[in-house]
């Protein structure tokens, strides 16, 4: 399994898949941190102290491992905006989102307990949103999808038909950013393929 179990402290099926894609099979620890106590305007500082808090969460049911926590918010027209919590309000997102463009943030956080240190960082991509008829959004919201995400939106699933374009890095919208994990992990002394499985 490499150099040190690597967990991930989330229940994101998405943020696993990524991370499978990468070579990398976590142990997945879902954090029961409550989102709710953290409260803060800034959206990078918000997805990154979320993050943290994730992972610092589950690092104490580990002796030796590498923890990821991973936070997602979209923010349009300067409004932050996490998993919708109903329907009624999903569809009065979209309607916001259409034809408009939203900065997705999503914060990283690595707990290497081997070293005792943690590293903390930030991705924003910007996405692109299609016009949409108030039947297309109908249609979106009632297949469920858009409740599940942050932003409203899954980018490798049917909200992929309703992205224009993006801006940045594309596995960041999905759920972490993988070029950031690269560079997060080099600069614990790590190689992302030291976490491949041994051939």
């Amino acid at each position: 399994m490499g150099v040190l179990p690597f967990v991930l402290a989330s229940a994101s099926s998405a943020r696993r898949r990524l991370l499978q894609s990468a070579g990398i099979e976590p142990i997945v620890c879902p954090s029961d941190f409550d989102e709710s106590l953290v409260k803060l305007s800034d959206p990078a500082q918000l997805v990154q102290t979320l993050a943290q808090y994730k992972a610092k969460t589950v690092a104490p049911q580990f002796e030796s491992a590498l923890i990821m926590g991973c936070d997602s918010v979209l923010a349009v027209s300067g409004e932050i905006h996490g998993k919708p919590a109903n329907a009624e309000e999903a569809r009065q997102r979209w309607q916001k989102m259409q034809g408009n463009f939203g900065d997705l943030y999503t914060g990283h956080a690595l707990i290497d307990l081997a070293q005792n240190r943690t590293l903390v960082n930030c991705q924003v991509t910007r996405v692109y949103f299609a016009q949409m008829s108030d039947r297309a959004i109908n249609a979106y919201v009632a297949c469920g999808e858009p409740l599940t995400c942050a932003g409203c939106f899954a980018l490798e699933g049917r909200g992929g038909l309703f992205v224009e374009k993006i801006a940045g890095c594309h596995s960041n919208v999905i759920g972490l950013s993988l070029p950031l994990l690269r560079q997060m992990l080099g600069e614990l002394g790590y190689e992302v393929t030291d976490f491949w499985p041994n051939p």
